[in-house]
């Protein structure tokens, strides 16, 4: 199989290719660099199940850093301040640093059903899930970035696994474990396909994929409830505290002369205050 060092080289590759034609088709150059910076995490990623250290090390260290810069979006969009989303930034990049890492350092074998493609789409869709809450356009492509990063890696393994000796190719025992739909363990199969099938209905509970293609999943995930379950007042519950609720208010566009008086004015009297609710 391909060594780490040549998984990087052709993922960093392809992603400096892939983000030059997404600028070359009108993209963004930031997002184009970002969705190529992400194909070149994308070759490390299936590896993440590797015995050796140094992989699982390098690429839980960089998608830990990686993942709160692309949950910023959805911070916002949860209406986080910045005390907020730089705490839940830490505990992302802890979370996936250490814990996740652990786990499957733990639980994982290399050449397992990480490598696969239901793993694949799995990479691809959390990548989906993590980058952005706006526009699918670039959501769509920067998870293609990472779609071509892992693929490459899947793909350079089955190549790595035929050689030319004695005039003739000849297989490895590892070809064809890469590029699997299943393997060999009941539960392994059970587990990812689960993991693919959450990540799925995440995706369809959208709602710009539901604004742009209706309910496509029979099972839903209220993200909206979430979301406002989240702008709760922590000192009255049920309740929402004022400066949230304006927010609530300027986001859904009901109530802009309660805004302008916020704004207009830092002393609010009570019955003001009642006037939200």
């Amino acid at each position: 199989m391909a060594d780490f060092k040549t998984h990087i080289g052709t993922s960093c590759t392809l992603g400096a290719g892939y983000a030059a034609l997404g600028a070359y088709y009108g993209l963004p150059i930031e997002a184009a660099l970002v969705a190529g910076g992400l194909c070149g995490l994308g070759g490390m990623l299936p590896d993440i199940d590797s015995d050796s250290g140094v992989p699982v090390r390098e690429t839980m260290g960089f998608a830990a850093a990686v993942t709160p810069m692309l949950l910023v979006d959805r911070f916002q969009h949860l209406g986080l301040n910045y005390e907020q989303m730089v705490l839940a930034g830490g505990l992302s990049y802890l979370f996936v640093r250490f814990g996740i890492a652990r786990l499957l350092m733990r639980y994982t074998v290399h050449r397992g059903m990480f490598h696969s493609i239901p793993a694949l789409l799995i990479f691809s869709g959390v990548a989906f899930l993590l980058c952005g809450y706006g526009n699918l356009h670039l959501r769509y492509f920067k998870a293609g970035g990472v779609f071509l990063g892992a693929f490459s890696h899947l793909a350079l393994d089955e190549i790595y696994s035929v050689q030319w000796t004695g005039g003739r190719w000849r297989f490895k025992s590892s070809f064809g474990t890469a590029l699997k739909l299943w393997g060999d363990s009941a539960w392994d199969n059970f587990s990812v396909y689960s993991k693919l099938l959450v990540v799925a209905v995440l995706i369809l509970s959208e709602p710009m994929i539901m604004e742009q293609y209706g309910q496509l999943s029979p099972v839903v995930v209220n993200t909206e409830a979430i979301r406002e379950r989240l702008r709760l007042s922590p000192g009255a519950p049920g309740s929402l505290s004022l400066s949230r609720r304006a927010s609530v208010l300027t986001t859904t566009g009901e109530s802009w002369p309660y805004c302008s008086m916020i704004i207009g004015s830092l002393r609010i009297s009570t019955a003001t205050t009642r006037s939200f609710e």
